[in-house]
């Protein structure tokens, strides 16, 4: 059987991806490391729970004790962990530092030590900063403009070297904007979808048309999954949605699925640094046999259709109420 280490696999692409695997393969065993944070919730494992495949370890990849022994144990290591969300890197860049860069580095001390057969760096289409027009392609410079993505950058930068310099078999992935179900209530179409129901302000920075290229959770998934069983150690894969849509259309959307009207949309002041447009040549992995497969307009109508379905899910984050010691109970229990 074969054995991953998902890192921060309590988070949003994280268990996405574990359900993925769990589901479609009989002969692997995933450890979740994660240090349940305001990102990380066991409820988004509880379909799980109870598979012998699976196995929580609750810990910081910043922290070499809490990683070494699921590293020993590992034969692949995916590292979803991350500080992810622009507007806490502007105001909290230390924690992106701490957790983007020098986890990675723990995770690759531990990975070079125990000889791991596979590394897998997530990251973000964001490192490449704007682009005016075109496609980024992997072989193109990084340009980051925020906190959190040059510690992206900074990380990926560093597991590369791994390769280069120890032979650590690292692979990196730069994923667009993912959407889809249990993503942090604070990103865009959650909290938009969760003010909507509210009858609260969508705040619109700037004047909206800032483009993004969608790419739905289970797409990305399987993105990973295909750089994990045909990637080569060194290479970098561009998961892209090819969706590129300004931000006011998806507002647009969440407004009519929810049934609301453009009332509640408040057009704020522009974060600083704001990138304008992001957009992904995709083609590297799909000539790999990358299988994606959802629509933009279906993907993100049942995107959005969930999270008014499922507020006993976002409404304890969002309130401040989330159950933690439920958590708690639940992890010690299984220890």
């Amino acid at each position: 059987m074969k054995k991953l280490l998902v890192t921060g696999g309590a988070g949003f692409i994280g268990s996405n991806f574990v359900r993925h695997i769990l589901s479609k393969y009989d002969d692997y065993h995933i450890t979740v490391l994660d240090a349940l944070t305001y990102a990380g919730h066991l409820e988004n494992l509880r379909d799980v729970w109870d598979d012998c495949r699976f196995a929580f370890v609750k810990g910081d990849i910043r922290k070499a004790e809490d990683v070494t022994k699921p590293v020993e144990e590992a034969d692949i290591v995916i590292n979803f962990a991350a500080e992810s969300h622009v507007d806490r890197s502007i105001h909290d860049p230390e924690a992106f530092i701490t957790t983007d860069v020098m986890g990675v580095f723990t995770l690759c001390e531990a990975a070079k030590k125990y000889g791991v057969e596979k590394f897998i760096q997530i990251s973000t289409d964001e490192v490449y900063g704007d682009v005016e027009e075109g496609f980024s392609k992997e072989t193109d410079p990084v340009s980051p403009n925020s906190p959190y993505s040059s510690s992206k950058a900074g990380g990926e930068l560093l597991a590369r070297s791994y390769w280069r310099t120890y032979g650590v078999p690292v692979m990196i992935t730069r994923g667009s904007n993912t959407y889809g179900p249990y993503q942090q209530p604070e990103k865009l179409v959650p909290l938009f979808v969760s003010n909507a129901i509210d009858g609260k302000p969508l705040p619109v920075y700037g004047d909206g048309m800032q483009i993004r290229d969608w790419l739905h959770v289970m797409d990305h998934c399987s993105g990973v999954e295909t750089v994990m069983l045909k990637g080569e150690p060194g290479e970098i894969y561009n998961i892209g949605g090819n969706n590129q849509r300004p931000n006011v259309e998806i507002v647009n959307m969440i407004l009519e699925v929810t049934g609301k009207d453009d009332s509640l949309i408040k057009h704020v002041e522009d974060r600083p640094g704001h990138d304008r447009r992001y957009a992904l040549d995709s083609s590297k992995l799909l000539a790999m046999g990358w299988p994606r497969i959802h629509d933009f307009e279906t993907g993100m109508r049942d995107t959005i259709r969930w999270y008014m379905e499922n507020e006993s899910w976002w409404r304890p984050i969002k309130d401040g109420t989330d159950n933690k010691a439920f958590a708690e109970k639940w992890y010690a229990n299984r220890k």
